[in-house]
């Protein structure tokens, strides 16, 4: 938290930022774990005392909330997106296999449901600016990495990105394919 980062840099203690601002070193401790929020008076002497603009102190935990819930967001679009395309396997080709056409509508739409959780998932590392596998670790992590280092492992990216979702389609589609030709030759 911004609260916490400030306090270090100017070496305060929690007490020693608690009488600066009038407050308890308690509600210093909770303003630093996300368990309350200063009010108006307080992020102004805070301000004062760490010598910055009111929005810088405040626009930090802005940006860290919208990161914690992008990361939120990630985390659950990259689990619907394997649970469908997981059911879309399971179950899609036993499907197709009782219910020949009508199966293969099953694991189709499954698959669906799941490459548009995947594009979800996408647009969120979009929107972060995540394109490699070490990239996503630190945004889940909250760490930042060096420009340098993003710039170099983004070749290929994209192109890795759309074999492995038109890879999993086309291999899902071959073993429904396969079931449905099992199945004509045995009924």
């Amino acid at each position: 938290m911004q609260i916490k980062k400030y306090r270090k840099q100017k070496n305060f203690s929690q007490e020693e930022l608690a009488e600066k601002v009038y407050v308890s070193r308690q509600t210093i401790s909770n303003w630093e774990n996300d368990r309350s929020y200063p009010t108006l008076e307080s992020l102004l002497i805070l301000s004062a005392l760490f010598d910055i603009s009111l929005d810088t102190l405040v626009k930090g935990d802005i940006d860290i909330m919208k990161r914690e819930l992008s990361k939120h967001d990630m985390n659950l679009w990259t689990r619907v997106m394997l649970l469908f395309l997981f059911l879309g396997i399971v179950v899609g080709i036993p499907a197709t296999y009782i219910f020949s056409y009508g199966g293969l509508i099953v694991a189709a739409t499954l698959l669906i449901i799941s490459l548009v959780a995947a594009f979800k998932v996408d647009s969120i590392k979009k929107d972060n600016d995540l394109k490699t596998y070490q990239e996503i670790l630190a945004f889940d992590e909250g760490r930042e990495l060096s420009s340098g280092f993003k710039e170099e492992n983004r070749q290929g990216y994209w192109k890795m990105e759309l074999l492995l979702i038109f890879g999993s389609i086309i291999i899902t589609l071959i073993l429904s394919g396969i079931v449905l030709l099992i199945m004509r030759i045995f009924y």
